[in-house]
């Protein structure tokens, strides 16, 4: 991520939603959005660059000031009582940001988030992220299934999280030839190096 993009992004959103043209509820869910999701980037990777899961951040280490304005533009967000895709996208942040630790994380609630934007956006990556989520609340098989049933997932094919994804599902129910193939599948369609090197530790521990 390059941290001075996401800032002026930021910083530009802002202007907007202080203005009168951009005033809106839209708006300041989409600052919320980025604003909760900046949060966590001090945590994103460790000291000597490796990328870290979210299950394996200091949730510490989160910029809680960049929290709190999130906090602040989600409750801005909610005048009109209009719904879309920027509102469900920062309260699944929320539910995230909200959990004191991974294994407290409201994942019911991010399933319910994750079903009512499938439902304003159908997606296969929003599909893939709602499976995730399936996963945390049902198991990995349930993820699988769900996975597997997305009607357009050969959009995802050339997507290096899917196989990502379903390696590491494999992975948990201790299949690893099969979860082995999927991580070298992603590991061969990822591009950014850091990415690319947690891919390879997670093929070299199914091996």
């Amino acid at each position: 991520m390059r941290e001075d993009i996401c800032a002026e992004a930021i910083r530009l959103t802002e202007l907007l939603a202080n203005h009168p043209v951009g005033n809106h509820p839209k708006t300041h869910a989409l600052l919320a959005l980025m604003l909760l999701n900046a949060a966590r980037t001090p945590e994103r990777v460790d000291e000597e660059g490796n990328l870290l899961r979210l299950c394996d951040q200091d949730r510490t280490k989160w910029s809680q000031p960049m929290i709190a304005r999130g906090m602040f533009h989600l409750a801005q967000s909610a005048a009109g009582g209009e719904i879309g895709a920027y509102h469900l996208q920062a309260g699944i942040a929320v539910c995230h940001c909200a959990a004191k630790d991974y294994a407290v994380t409201d994942w019911g609630q991010i399933l319910s988030l994750y079903n009512r934007l499938l439902e304003l956006e159908d997606s296969p990556v929003v599909a893939l992220n709602r499976a995730v989520a399936l996963t945390e609340v049902s198991g990995p098989q349930a993820g699988l299934d769900a996975l597997n049933a997305i009607a357009n997932r050969q959009q995802l094919e050339s997507y290096h999280l899917f196989h990502a994804v379903l390696g590491e599902l494999e992975s948990r129910l201790n299949r690893l030839p099969a979860a082995a193939a999927h991580f070298r599948k992603a590991l061969e369609l990822a591009e950014i190096k850091m990415e690319r090197e947690f891919l390879t530790k997670r093929l070299q521990a199914c091996e």
